[in-house]
């Protein structure tokens, strides 16, 4: 019988049989990978290539139903668990040493409501494809400042943007979360519905569960080209009036 090694939340190492493996496996429409498999090194990479950690376990997920699942096993199992969106952690969150990955960049669906201006995506998206499906419509909301950040992280630690100085955080702007919490329940939580848990997720990390689907507020900004512009310092005075009366509209 083959018996994977896994750390636990005390550090230590737990055993964990090749059937209970093989029966979450048997539940997930997603991609479990472990240490061999041929896409392990490729899937554990994260952003930061400084960051070479080596999970036990990586659960691909394809929908909610495979984030629930995975939310219960390592609970169950009381395992180190990390959570993957876009994987642009610096510091690294995105992946552990031995413990369980629940991977949902593969999660990566976009919906927008032209007539509402509202957008609705999944927690693997980046923010460019995000922000090419909003702009189909002339639409954008205080995304990230680099392209390929992910639309997970930067939402649940605030969020800052191009955009913030006149449409505020990436959390001013968030309208709903659909998030799986420690028990294996899918409350959605917004300002009306489990508000103190709307609260908690708009600017606590994951600390209070796996968000599946985030719901935002956009804004008509017709086609956005963002970047850096150098101006000459003779030229300061009227370039930041420019500015305040730009921002202030």
């Amino acid at each position: 019988m083959v018996v994977l090694e896994a750390i636990i939340l005390s550090g230590s190492k737990s055993v964990i049989g090749d059937e209970v493996v093989e029966e979450l496996n048997g539940k997930l429409r997603g991609q479990m990978v472990l240490a061999g498999d041929d896409t392990y090194d490729e899937v554990r990479t994260v952003w930061n290539a400084m960051i070479d950690r080596k999970p036990a376990i990586i659960v691909r997920c394809a929908g909610p139903s495979d984030v629930i699942n995975s939310v219960n096993f390592a609970r169950d199992n009381d395992l180190l668990l990390a959570v993957r969106g876009g994987g642009h952690s610096f510091a690294g969150n995105a992946v552990c040493d031995g413990g369980f990955v629940i991977d949902l960049s593969p999660m990566q669906g976009v919906r927008v409501d032209p007539v509402k201006q509202t957008a609705r995506a999944e927690p693997g998206v980046i923010w460019i494809n995000f922000d090419i499906e909003a702009q189909a419509f002339g639409l954008a909301t205080t995304g990230g400042t680099n392209s390929d950040i992910g639309i997970a992280g930067l939402t649940l630690g605030g969020g800052h943007s191009w955009l913030g100085g006149k449409y505020g955080l990436t959390v001013d702007n968030l309208l709903s979360v659909d998030i799986v919490t420690a028990d294996g329940q899918m409350p959605t939580a917004s300002p009306t519905e489990n508000s103190d848990l709307f609260w908690a997720v708009r600017g606590g990390g994951g600390n209070f569960g796996v968000v599946t689907s985030f719901e935002y507020q956009l804004h008509p900004v017709g086609t956005l080209l963002a970047g850096m512009l150098l101006h000459p310092f003779a030229n300061a005075k009227e370039v930041m009036t420019e500015y305040r009366e730009f921002m202030r509209d």
